[in-house]
């Protein structure tokens, strides 16, 4: 099964540098969206057609939102993670197949000048890994998305520039670390140790051009899924978004 990840950073915006193009040529099984920015009807779905779609908009037009689309038809869908202050920004959707369930995410911003920082790290990501926690209760979890963070210095170009940066403060990395702690897994480091792999560049400076980045999307999978982990790679040279996509192969 190939499951892609995508923070398509405004999905009209996408679709018409390649979105679809994309899609058809990748064909997963599954492909998680971020920043979607628009309500379903507010976008041609057609090339889309063999996809199961559940889609989450934020109650703010043109803002946050998420969506999943599925060749095969989950068993159960949900959307937010039940609490209406964190669920008003369409940032969670929840598949539920026979074997796993799958979470597409896109993690609040700390933004500059860290003014969300206390939000994000002592709310949202704690409330997160209570949700994703209750649910690999039942059966294994995979979560995949933005994360606004890079959790080691080896996952971001400029890590001594960025120390007190949203997306690389100590507090966001504790974060993460907690991620791991509950028995998750960072699938893309389970086959690559090295720097300089990045999903999102800034678009300033040529950023992208001379791969000034940050790892910032993941695909973390319960422990209990490691022995059925293929594959997890990086996508820099699909453009359309300010991200790349990222993929995983799982049995």
């Amino acid at each position: 099964m190939k499951i892609i990840s995508w923070n398509v950073n405004g999905i009209r915006a996408c679709a018409k540098k390649g979105f679809f193009d994309f899609l058809k040529s990748e064909s997963p099984d599954i492909i998680c969206l971020q920043e979607v920015r628009a309500e379903q009807s507010q976008i041609t779905l057609n090339e889309a057609d063999e996809y199961e779609i559940y889609w989450n908009s934020a109650e703010k037009k043109g803002y946050s939102g998420t969506a999943i689309f599925s060749k095969q038809k989950a068993l159960n869908v949900r959307y937010g993670i039940g609490i209406k202050e964190h669920d008003k920004e369409g940032r969670v959707i929840t598949a539920e197949y026979k074997d796993f369930y799958l979470i597409t995410v896109y993690t609040p911003n700390s933004k500059r000048g860290l003014l969300r920082l206390e939000y994000r790290t002592q709310e949202w990501d704690v409330e997160f890994l209570k949700y994703a926690n209750k649910l690999n209760k039942k059966k294994p979890v995979i979560f995949c998305g933005d994360l606004n963070v890079a959790h080691k210095e080896i996952d971001l170009a400029n890590p001594k520039a960025n120390k007190k940066n949203a997306g690389f403060t100590d507090e966001e990395r504790a974060s993460f670390d907690n991620i791991i702690d509950a028995g998750y897994l960072d699938t893309f480091r389970e086959f690559c140790n090295e720097g300089g792999h990045y999903s999102w560049w800034s678009n300033f400076a040529k950023s992208r051009e001379r791969n000034i980045g940050w790892r910032i999307d993941y695909f973390c999978i319960a422990k209990e899924l490691r022995e059925n982990l293929h594959s997890a790679s990086i996508l820099p040279e699909i453009k359309g978004s300010d991200h790349c996509p990222i993929t995983i192969d799982i049995f």
